[in-house]
This record gives structure tokens, C-alpha cells and sequence, in this order.
């Protein structure tokens, strides 16, 4: 049972990351088709992120209430609507209406289920699990390409997408009483590091405990600081994911297609490594992992922003920045229920995700303004600031776990 339920973790985080790039990749066309300007894309954006971020914030209680298996196949069951709407759309009102439930659904199974996994699965799985991810957000954008080059239309990688959602629905909606059966005790990676403790580690995994407030889960000392570090993490991986290839020509003059083809590396690098990490992940530990993370990532910025004749360095820091990125989220995560208990953990989760979305949202069209205002040349400076802000909170809250 235990391992049955793994796989259908395992099968759920690359569903979810399926539609989070079929946006972006049909964009050009779907703008056309529609007849709005191209700058619209970002109005579905923001209806999805505000989605996600509301989902996110109200995930505790509605996993309290109705447990983390209906709430994951409900919320994918959302998501299968929503692609499914956009896949009949012939209007952006229309794709607007279909962002919300898309939104709701991704938030509140992101929460749900990263949470599941950090109480009962070891760091290895957190991070495969996450490399899961990347692996369905890669495959989207083949099955767009697909769509248009067959002459199938942008609506038929939505209806391709819906389809396969709606599949793990049915699946998640059998495998229900599963997520009631399977209570694996925590593993023994949670205690991988001196100082580590288990707050909370006694109370019983399938007791239900009382809802914790977002006031209340706010004032948890160290809260603050992991949700800064999160925030500041996440926007710095958007950030580089949007503006790196413009900053490799403009600001190095990089020729546009090796810098593309760098710039997906960086996506590939966090995705392989996330499965690379999962290796080690259990020995290591979870705080290891995120301050090694951050500091792999500022050793690329800096070899990002060196001045130097060739561009070999910075596309290789390019590269080394997303080998860094890797451990972080995954880490973060993971680290959440020894870090402020058992009982508090999906309420923090959930508070995470929020600020996660909110990063990726904010940092990219800050630093856009930023780039407009002064240049391109801000990108490593910016990224840099990003990680030393999410190093120094991380290790502050360290600080802070030790002190208990």
C-alpha cells in the first residue's frame, strides 16, 4: 500500500506540473487567434497566481476538513475542468473565467500534497518528487509543439492535457481510502542533523488537530523567515527563467539561439538536479541542502556577472545557478514539520506555497521595471540580492531551531 501510494504521488507531481507551461508555450499563437495584444498573457497569469495564492492560504482548514486524497482529486479535478474550458474557448473573457478554478485547484493540491510527503516520506522523495515536476512542466511545451505543427491548434494541447488530468482523477478518486490506510512513520531523515528536533513529533499523524489560524501560524517564531527565504527563492528562479536569455544578448552579446538554448539549461539543471540530490538528500539533511543550494547559486551569479572576454563563464554560471536552485524548494518544504511541528506543518505549508506564488509573480515585472530604469545589466545584481536574502533567513532561522 505504502508503495502503491508513492507511485500515485509520484504520477500526481507530473500532472501537476503538465499545465504550467502550456501558457507561455501558445501564447503566440493563442494571442492571434483571440485577437488581443500579446501582453495579455500576463492578466491569465495573475488570475491563476491570485488563485493559487487564495487556494494556498486556505489549504489547512480544507485538508482538516476533507482530508488530503479528496482534496488532491478534487483539486486536480478542477484543474481537468479548467484545461478542458480553455481547450472550448474562442474568447479571452472566456480563458479569464477558466484561469480562476484553474488557480483554486493548483493551489490547494501543491499545498496538500507537498505537506503529505514532508510528514511521511524521506528528503530523497521530496526531491524526485520535484524533479517530477520539472519532468511534466518539460513535457508541456512537446505536446503544444505537437499540436500546432500537426495543425491540430493551440486547443487541442489543452484538450490533450485536460484528458490526462481528468484520467488522474478517476485514478486519485479510487485511491482515496489509501491516503486513510498509509500512515508511514516519519522517517529516520528527518533527524539527519545535530540539533535537529522534532517539535510536535509525538503527536499522532492520524489524530485530527485543531485548525491553526493564519494569525496564529504568522506569529510562530520563525515563520517570518522561512517565508522570506521562500519568497526570495522563488523569485529569484522566476526572475532567471524570464530575463536570462535577454540579459545574455543584450548585456553579453550572446548569440540569441545559444542563448535560448542556455537558458532552458537552467530549467534542466534544476530538474536533473533535484534527481541527482535525491541521492544524498537523507544523509545530508535538509539544512545542508538549502544553505548549499544558495551559496551553489551565488557562486553562478557570480560568474554570471564577471566581466570578462568570453562568454564561456557565464553561460556555465548560467547552468550552476539552476544546479543550485535545485535542493532549495524541495528542502524548504521538507524542513517545515521539524521546524515548527507536526500539528502546525500544513497550516505553514500552505502559507509557503502563498509566498512561493507571490515571489514568482512580483520578482520578474520588478526587475523588468528595474532593467527599463537603469539596464539589463542589474540581472546578476538583482539575483544576487535574492540569494543572499534567502541565505541569510535560512540561516536565521537555523539559528533560531537550535536555540529550542
Amino acid at each position: 500500500m505504502y508503495s502503491l501510494l508513492l507511485a500515485i504521488i509520484y504520477v500526481a507531481f507530473i500532472s501537476l506540473g503538465l499545465p504550467d507551461a502550456l501558457v507561455g508555450a501558445g501564447w503566440p499563437v493563442m494571442h492571434q487567434d483571440l485577437g488581443v495584444p500579446i501582453a495579455f498573457a500576463g492578466i491569465i497569469t495573475m488570475i491563476i497566481a491570485s488563485g493559487t495564492i487564495l487556494s494556498s492560504l486556505a489549504s489547512e482548514r480544507v485538508t482538516r476538513r476533507f482530508g488530503v486524497g479528496l482534496v488532491t482529486a478534487v483539486s486536480v479535478g478542477m484543474t481537468a475542468a479548467a484545461l478542458v474550458g480553455f481547450s472550448v474557448s474562442d474568447s479571452f473573457w472566456m480563458l479569464c473565467l477558466w484561469a480562476i478554478p484553474y488557480g483554486l485547484g493548483a493551489g490547494a493540491v501543491d499545498a496538500a500534497l507537498n505537506n503529505y510527503v514532508a510528514l511521511h516520506y524521506a528528503a530523497r522523495h521530496m526531491n524526485w518528487l520535484h524533479a517530477c515536476w520539472g519532468l511534466g512542466a518539460s513535457i508541456s511545451p512537446f505536446i503544444m509543439s505537437y499540436a500546432l505543427t500537426a495543425g491540430l491548434g493551440w486547443s487541442s494541447a489543452y484538450q490533450i492535457v485536460g484528458v490526462i488530468q481528468v484520467l488522474l482523477t478517476a485514478v486519485l478518486l479510487v485511491s482515496i481510502p489509501l491516503w486513510r490506510r498509509v500512515n508511514p512513520l516519519v522517517p529516520a531523515g528527518h533527524a539527519a542533523e545535530p540539533g535537529e528536533t522534532h517539535q510536535g513529533a509525538d503527536e499522532p499523524t492520524g489524530r485530527r488537530s485543531a485548525h491553526v489560524p493564519l494569525a496564529q501560524a504568522l506569529r510562530i517564531p520563525g515563520v517570518l523567515l522561512i517565508l522570506t527565504a521562500f519568497f526570495a527563492y522563488c523569485g529569484l528562479e522566476s526572475t532567471a527563467i524570464l530575463w536570462a536569455s535577454t540579459y545574455l544578448v543584450t548585456d553579453r552579446g550572446v548569440d540569441p539561439a545559444t542563448a535560448a538554448a542556455f537558458a532552458s539549461l537552467f530549467l534542466i539543471g534544476i530538474t536533473a538536479g533535484r534527481f541527482i540530490a535525491g541521492f544524498f538528500a537523507d544523509r545530508v539533511g535538509d539544512r545542508r541542502m538549502i544553505r548549499g543550494g544558495f551559496v551553489t547559486v551565488g557562486i553562478g551569479v557570480a560568474m554570471l556577472a564577471l566581466p570578462v572576454e568570453t562568454d564561456v563563464l557565464a553561460l556555465v554560471g548560467l547552468v550552476i545557478a539552476g544546479l543550485g536552485c535545485a535542493p532549495i524548494y524541495p528542502a524548504i518544504i521538507h524542513s517545515t514539520p521539524v521546524n515548527f511541528g507536526r500539528r502546525n506543518s500544513q497550516a505553514i505549508v500552505g502559507i509557503q506555497m502563498a509566498a512561493a506564488y507571490a515571489g514568482s509573480t512580483l520578482a520578474p515585472p520588478l526587475f523588468g521595471a528595474l532593467s527599463a530604469w537603469s539596464g539589463m545589466w542589474m540581472l546578476p545584481l538583482f539575483l544576487a540580492v535574492l540569494t543572499a536574502l534567502g541565505l541569510v533567513m535560512s540561516e536565521r532561522l537555523n539559528r533560531l531551531v537550535r536555540q529550542h
